[in-house]
């Protein structure tokens, strides 16, 4: 049994799970498949023809990036954080950490740990209208820094493991303020081989320093969203060899009036 969990929370934190024993005391699991592996979660969400007016579709560019290239810069943030500063690293924790912290620019990213059920409270934060959100769904990579089964140094043995973690990511679903976006298996989105500089400890490990890595998981982009409150529903199952992680989270939020 002690094998088994430690397997777990090895793979558990490759996709953004620090919190392993969460899911070795709870045991859930998730629900099944669609032929494409990916289907919306089944939910009361308000049934529009299209989300395209709250998330940027993805063969398009914003901002200068595409989603690749937005991922990239995602993962690039997110490796960089400190875990020992007073400010808690968003993969393990998603309230006490304002969702301004760390960020720059008119695109912010998110990203939450993985837990069968959270609920991040960041209204507290007025986002700045005009603002987009990069949104982690559920994601994993592999680099030249970490411990095996995910440490590889050559781009090829990166994009193997991860797109084959990421091949067994599924029931990925996400609804903003209660519409559901369609089509969401499309939003999986796979890197070529980047840099990153990690401190030490980092997120994944005692040493950081110069690595280089491959991502891939699934993604969203969404457009500024109007002034006021919103309420972002999100989540998928990772299936491992040992079990499965359901991912379940709200991200309440505040936007800004227009000046």
């Amino acid at each position: 049994m002690a094998t088994m969990a430690s397997l777990l929370c090895t793979v558990a934190k490759r996709v953004l799970l620090p919190v392993c024993l969460a899911f070795v005391a709870c045991g859930c699991g998730g629900g099944g498949n669609d032929e494409t592996g990916v289907v919306a979660r089944a939910s009361d969400a308000t049934q529009l023809p299209s989300s395209s007016a709250l998330v940027v579709p993805f063969k398009a560019s914003f901002r200068g990036k595409t989603y690749v290239e937005w991922e990239v810069a995602f993962w690039q943030w997110a490796l960089s954080l400190p875990v020992n500063s007073t400010l808690r690293h968003p993969f393990s924790d998603c309230e006490s950490r304002p969702i301004s912290s760390w960020q720059t620019g008119i695109v912010w990213f998110w990203t939450a740990p993985d837990s069968p059920s959270m609920t991040c409270d960041q209204q507290r934060t007025i986002i700045p209208a005009g603002t987009a959100i990069f949104l982690s769904l559920l994601g994993i990579e592999a680099s030249s820094l970490e411990a095996p089964p995910f440490l590889a140094e050559s781009a090829t043995e990166q994009k193997q493991i991860a797109t084959s973690y990421g091949s067994k990511i599924s029931n990925v679903f996400c609804t903003i303020d209660d519409v559901k976006v369609q089509n969401i298996a499309t939003y999986r989105t796979t890197t070529g081989q980047f840099t990153f500089l990690a401190p030490s400890p980092w997120a994944y490990g005692e040493k950081g320093g110069q690595g280089t890595a491959v991502a891939d998981g699934y993604f969203l982009l969404l457009k500024p969203l109007s002034p006021g409150a919103h309420k972002i529903h999100y989540g998928g199952v990772f299936h491992t060899p040992v079990g499965e992680l359901p991912k379940d989270i709200t991200l309440l939020i505040t936007v800004g009036a227009n000046r």
